[in-house]
């Protein structure tokens, strides 16, 4: 496998490490997390454990970012208010995979489109709902997830969300299809 390198982001350092074959640590160092701007701290531990271990980075044949800081945002319940665009999926399914619950009252919208099981378009993106949806929650929100239902056989209707998102609110977006290649649209959710 060759080397790899792994960065955790906590709350108050930031870990990296060099791992040659899934089995020998390299090197290892820290640098203090930087909230205002998490790739200061980054950059700093990876720059540590390169030094430190004399690789360079045209060596390191993959990266793994661990976000234990993100993590524990979640579990407290700090961060900032997230809107869900859930798409070809059921308003019933945000109960019954715990969606609601985990969501805490933040803005979600159920709308048609999403994909079939080959990846063919199921129904088409209502769009019109999206970006009403949009308009109404741009300044509520500080960022966007958006999953569609089959997205990992098909992306169109997360892309095209996306883009929307991008467009209409210049808010982060992050894409169901783009995290997981499972199938299980819930859970990517």
């Amino acid at each position: 496998m060759g080397l790899l390198l792994g960065v955790d982001t906590g709350g108050t350092y930031t870990d990296a490490v060099l791992i040659r074959d899934e089995e020998e640590v390299i090197a290892s160092a820290k640098a203090l997390t930087t909230r205002q701007d998490l790739a200061i701290g980054v950059g700093a531990a990876v720059r540590a454990v390169l030094a430190q271990s004399g690789v360079s980075p045209a060596e390191v044949s993959m990266a793994s970012l661990s976000t234990t800081l993100a993590t524990n945002a979640l579990v407290e319940g700090q961060g900032g208010r997230v809107a869900l665009v859930y798409i070809g999926f059921k308003e019933r399914d945000l109960a019954a995979h715990g969606l609601g619950e985990a969501l805490k009252g933040d803005p979600y919208l159920v709308c048609e489109g999403g994909h079939n099981h080959a990846g063919g378009e199921a129904q088409a993106l209502d769009e019109r709902a999206l970006i009403a949806f949009l308009e109404t929650h741009k300044d509520d929100v500080s960022g966007f997830a958006v999953a569609s239902q089959f997205a990992t056989r098909n992306p169109q209707h997360e892309l095209r969300a996306a883009a929307l998102v991008h467009e209409i609110t210049g808010r982060p977006v992050s894409s169901s299809h783009q995290l997981s290649a499972k199938l299980n649209g819930p859970k990517r959710a």
